[in-house]
């Protein structure tokens, strides 16, 4: 059984700091559900054979099992299931995935994909991490700071501070020129009359980024300038079978070509999209000159020149209208943003091949490869 997997629909909400930002007050199950909501209009919903959420803390505080209350949310039929999945930054990447493989086994024809974060509610580390001391003794990686790894990366791959300043201006100048110039407005959902992102900074400049202290160590070269900021968010895309995609005139932006995960040291966890992205590029018989368009999850501009530096990626393919650094990393929804942002970008490029990749707490790397025909 061999079935084409199209990606039929993008939407977002804007993305907003957390605690002092414009969704700091409002729910992330509402949040998920005005979102998803909007996708699905011009669907007909009792198709849907289940809705899957990324969350990377999926806690009490976001809604227990989050995805199945933004079924009852959105109002959508009660028939639709509801599973909330957690690989911590690659979540809602991963729910794309687990819908591409349901259809291939004939286990459904459409779904929803998506995540959500809000990280006004939720420290990083959660409430109640309770770190198993035998592993911390074994593999203390395990609990390493993600700017520690960002740190490690910079000193492994000799990116320097004026490379990760530049990077970091870069993603904030294109973001701040697609924010002007409406490029997101197709993907962005009004939420409670918000309607733009706030972490983009067009005001940056060199100057004012060479002005900040390293963030995570005294004599290191990360800063928050350099990072991602904590951010409150959700986005979610539409999976299907072609066939259905075509008895039923949706629109597709792009048929899903190969999927890809691979664990790497925790303590490097930013390099996890390298060994991704080479299983992936493998499995389509592709080569990475071959893709056209690179969206690569900004968590750090250290991590991000790190991947870039090894897979040769060229800068004019990556991230066209910014990335995290400018946009915000709303851990459980960024997946489903770069998926969907790569397949919309397919399309207002007029391009064949995108890559969507990012690197995951913990060690891993998470990606897919998208074909517009």
């Amino acid at each position: 059984m061999h079935k084409k997997v199209v990606i039929c629909g993008f939407k977002r909400s804007p993305f907003h700091f957390a605690t002092k930002g414009s969704l700091a007050g409002v729910r992330p199950d509402d949040m998920a559900a005005m979102v998803v909501k909007d996708l699905v209009k011009d669907l007909n919903a009792t198709d849907i054979e289940d809705l899957l959420l990324g969350c990377a803390f999926p806690e009490a505080e976001q809604g227990f099992n989050i995805a199945r209350n933004v079924v009852f949310i959105a109002g959508l039929p009660v028939s639709i299931a509801g599973a909330t999945l957690n690989r911590f930054c690659a979540s809602s990447m991963t729910t794309i995935h687990m819908a591409a493989g349901y259809i291939q086994m004939g286990a459904g024809e459409v779904f929803i994909a998506g995540g959500v974060e809000s990280m006004t509610r939720i420290p990083m580390g959660g409430y109640n991490p309770m770190p198993n001391h035998n592993l911390r003794e074994s593999y203390p990686h395990a609990y390493i700071s993600m700017g520690t790894t960002a740190e490690n990366l910079a000193k492994k791959y000799d990116v320097s501070r004026d490379e990760q300043d530049e990077f970091a201006l870069n993603s904030h100048q294109k973001a701040a020129a697609a924010r002007e110039n409406g490029k997101f407005s197709d993907e962005i959902v009004s939420i409670d009359g918000v309607t733009a992102d706030g972490c983009i900074r067009a005001e940056s400049t060199i100057e004012s980024l060479a002005g900040l202290k390293p963030a995570f160590d005294k004599d290191g070269s990360v800063t928050a300038g350099t990072s991602s900021p904590l951010t409150d968010g959700a986005a979610a895309v539409i999976v299907a079978s072609e066939e259905y995609a075509k008895t039923h005139n949706l629109p597709v932006l792009a048929s899903i070509r190969s999927v890809a995960v691979s664990g790497c040291d925790a303590d490097v966890m930013g390099i996890g999209p390298v060994n991704a992205t080479k299983k992936a590029l493998e499995r389509a018989g592709l080569a990475i000159d071959d893709i056209d368009i690179v969206e690569l999850n900004e968590a750090f501009a250290a991590q991000a020149l790190s991947v870039v530096k090894d897979l040769e990626i060229p800068q004019d393919k990556l991230n066209l209208d910014g990335g995290a650094i400018a946009l915000g990393h709303p851990l459980g929804a960024s997946g489903a943003r770069i998926s969907g942002k790569a397949a919309s970008l397919l399309n207002r490029e007029g391009k064949s091949l995108a890559l969507a990749t990012m690197c995951v707490g913990g060690g891993q790397g998470a990606e897919i490869i998208l074909e517009k025909e």
